[in-house]
């Protein structure tokens, strides 16, 4: 009987800490776990603003459509890699959106550097080799795509 009385005792006093804890940090959890969800978003954006912000005030550019260029380049490595692997493979359907969503993004890319293409009015082999051209073009004007 009293070494379950002592088992009891242990168990309780070495949970009872974690028991506290959970119950004084219970209302800031949800709030940590939105935080980190929404915290690479809120970075990205505040990178963004700080390119748009003038040297001498906070005057903004006028607001466009078009993501940064660090939006981008990430969108055109991401895009890059499920265009050679993946689960777009497996369907002829969703391969294609990638493509002509990494095409949509060369195409802003290539505008933004300065970058002559012809992505528009090719198509296929003639397409894909535009596009590793307009990639090396690209690459030699300071993107980084891998």
């Amino acid at each position: 009987m009293a070494i379950t009385h002592v088992v009891v005792l242990v168990t309780a006093l070495l949970c009872l800490p974690c028991a506290v804890a959970v119950v004084v940090c219970a209302d800031t959890l949800p709030l940590r776990r939105a935080w980190t969800r929404g915290g690479r978003r809120e970075t990205r954006a505040l990178r963004c603003l700080d390119r748009h912000l003038n040297g001498t005030g906070v005057a903004l550019r006028p607001p466009t459509d078009r993501p940064c260029l660090e939006e981008v380049a990430a969108d055109l490595r991401r895009l890059r890699r499920q265009r050679s692997g993946g689960p777009t493979t497996g369907s002829a359907l969703w391969l294609a959106a990638v493509v002509r969503a990494y095409d949509d993004r060369l195409l802003i890319a290539s505008e933004a550097y300065g970058v002559q293409h012809h992505l528009n009015e090719l198509e296929g082999m003639d397409r894909e080799l535009e596009r590793m051209r307009v990639e090396e073009r690209l690459r030699a004007a300071g993107l980084q795509l891998r």
